[in-house]
């Protein structure tokens, strides 16, 4: 039998909407009440930074795997990255550092799309200047392309040793047609109990760079490159998920060039690639 019930009127719709709006911001606020209290406990219990890239981490995959209706993804990532953001701003200020010399309009959406407008930005150009004022201060972000810098060094040899490292890329949740698509990596001193690992971020050094030591690397990870004149060589930054690094030394060195040193510098989450068709799979 056809269903003849009268649809609802707009009024009706409207008022539900109304409803989910209030009951929204009474969560955003029972949100805040929490985090005093967790403010509160860490003043006693806990110091560092209050990035939390793990739990962040975790907090993004469960959003992609359960989104879903009309609502764009992307939509929804930049509501909870603004939250998450807003919220650790609020336990333990900070300031935003990005490096604009890759392109001001796209790093600029990139760092409103993920903190929002309350963390303070501060612009810089290059990422050698963003590094620095991180490591001067005491619990600040930064921003820099993952790419190969142009006519600029090799800025991750300053995260070597006791240094802020990488601590995320993003976006996490990657797209086509992502409204903030500049690949970033983010860097900071993270809490100890914070780090993640699920992708390692190495420095290295090598002697005797040249195309066939660039296509066995490229082949096994994805690197920056960057030459190293003083020795006939590059300075590396390199991404390292489901392979050794003692597999990356062996394949150089086999194809012809000498690791001269080489640091840990950081870690991040795996990331999500969202297809044109929808399709989210997991990425380095």
């Amino acid at each position: 039998m056809p269903n003849t019930a009268p649809p609802p009127a707009l009024a009706e719709l409207r008022a539900e909407i109304d409803r989910i709006d209030a009951a929204m911001h009474a969560l955003l606020i029972e949100r805040g009440e929490i985090i005093g209290r967790l403010i509160a406990a860490k003043h006693t219990t806990e110091t560092g930074s209050a990035f939390r890239p793990a739990r962040e981490a975790e907090m993004m995959r469960r959003l992609v795997e359960r989104h879903r209706g009309i609502l764009p993804l992307d939509t929804a990532e930049s509501i909870w990255r603004v939250i998450i953001a807003t919220f650790t701003y609020v336990q333990s200020p900070f300031r935003l550092h990005a490096d604009l010399s890759a392109g001001e309009a796209a790093m600029r959406d990139s760092a409103r799309f993920h903190f929002g407008f309350t963390v303070p930005f501060v612009a810089h150009m290059g990422a050698a200047g963003v590094v620095a004022a991180v490591a001067a201060s005491t619990g600040d972000l930064g921003l820099v392309p993952a790419a190969a810098p142009v006519g600029g060094g090799a800025w991750w040899s300053a995260l070597e040793g006791e240094a802020p490292k990488i601590i995320a890329r993003l976006p996490f949740v990657e797209r086509p047609d992502h409204p903030a698509g500049l690949p970033v990596f983010a860097i900071a001193r993270p809490h100890p109990d914070a780090v993640v690992s699920e992708v390692e971020m190495w420095s290295l050094r090598v002697s005797g760079w040249g195309a066939k030591p660039a296509r066995a690397l490229a082949a096994l990870a994805e690197a920056i490159a960057v030459p190293d004149r003083a020795f006939d060589g590059a300075a590396l930054l390199i991404s390292l998920a489901g392979r050794t690094l003692a597999e990356i030394t062996a394949a150089l060195v086999k194809a012809g060039a000498s690791v001269r040193s080489q640091a840990l510098v950081g870690g991040h989450a795996r990331r999500y690639t969202v297809t044109a068709e929808g399709a989210v799979a997991a990425a380095q």
